[in-house]
């Protein structure tokens, strides 16, 4: 089942179109990045599904019925711009927004105490918010977005800010929450933590959803006629045996033991058992393996595609 359906969305702002004709669907139990350059639309769109704005043209459903203001209780957002009030204490900020979101004073206190221990943040609870440093602040909005325990979260750009440590703890939340029955959308120009976290993606650009699939899959389908060679041998002898069937050399080094390794993108169609056997004919092959790209080159390949078509 698909917690979120977007048909044929469109938003328009003054002088700026920032969304044309998106759909994408996000299965239940996913955790779903929603990809794109600086002023692609992922924002508004995110605003859009927890019926922050309305969409000009086209529906959002949620759960299976049109997205209405009732289904905000069962969606936590962590938007781009943090918001909390400065001169409050963190403690008393964080439980105001617990019984904004339904929670009992006494559930609120209980989970809220929970998460600050968790988070190593127990001491804050009666600092202002102007006394936490920008990551002590972001735990803080994490933990008061995740804390009414909602059907859907969304995160808006959730490891800006964050040191590699208190990163990698976010994405184990974020693995955790997923484990316990929560589905995440989450923005991010962070492609490692695409693929270490992504069960589906969409990229959005211009205004426009451009790429949107299963990411091992889109990885697949972008490294197909990719290959990956290490050997001992003349690296030119190897691709002067391969000829025209070689359609880039996306990649060559030699390490230190004297291995050259050579990442080589083949005519669509090319034998494999041709280029293996080339390759043993040629040098003294060591390994072969197909080559899958990262999402940083499939972010950039079909940004640029797409604005070579524009």
């Amino acid at each position: 089942m698909d917690i979120v359906k977007v048909d044929h969305v469109s938003k328009q702002y003054v002088g700026h179109k920032a969304l044309d004709d998106v759909s994408l669907s996000v299965p239940e139990g996913s955790i779903y990045g929603l990809l794109g350059p600086n002023g692609a639309g992922k924002t508004t769109l995110l605003r859009i599904i927890n019926h922050i704005t309305a969409p000009d043209s086209g529906t959002v459903s949620f759960c299976g019925h049109r997205l209405t203001q009732a289904d905000v209780n069962s969606i936590g957002y962590l938007p781009e711009e943090r918001g909390l009030y400065k001169k409050m204490k963190v403690g008393e900020q964080a439980m105001f927004f617990a019984r904004l979101k339904g929670m009992s004073k006494h559930d609120a206190s209980q989970q809220l105490h929970y998460w600050f221990d968790k988070f190593g943040i127990s001491e804050w609870w009666n600092k202002k918010v102007e006394e936490l440093s920008k990551g002590m602040a972001q735990k803080v909005q994490f933990i008061i977005t995740v804390l009414h325990k909602p059907k859907l979260l969304i995160f808006d750009e959730p490891f800006s800010g964050f040191d590699p440590i208190n990163a990698k703890l976010l994405k184990d939340e974020i693995l955790e929450l997923r484990k316990n029955g929560a589905t995440i959308i989450f923005s991010t120009h962070n492609m490692a933590s695409v693929e270490t976290l992504c069960d589906e993606i969409t990229l959005i650009n211009k205004s426009h959803n451009i790429l949107t699939g299963n990411v091992n899959e889109i990885r697949r389908l972008f490294g197909s006629d990719r290959y990956r060679f290490s050997f001992n041998g003349n690296p030119d002898s190897l691709l002067k045996a391969f000829g025209d069937s070689v359609v880039s050399n996306i990649s060559s080094e030699t390490t230190d033991d004297g291995t050259n390794h050579l990442t080589l993108r083949f005519a669509q169609g090319s034998s494999l058992h041709d280029i293996i056997a080339t390759a043993n004919d040629t040098v003294a092959l060591s390994a072969f393996s197909a080559d899958l790209p990262s999402m940083d080159e499939i972010f950039i390949t079909s940004v640029e595609n797409n604005n070579r078509r524009s």
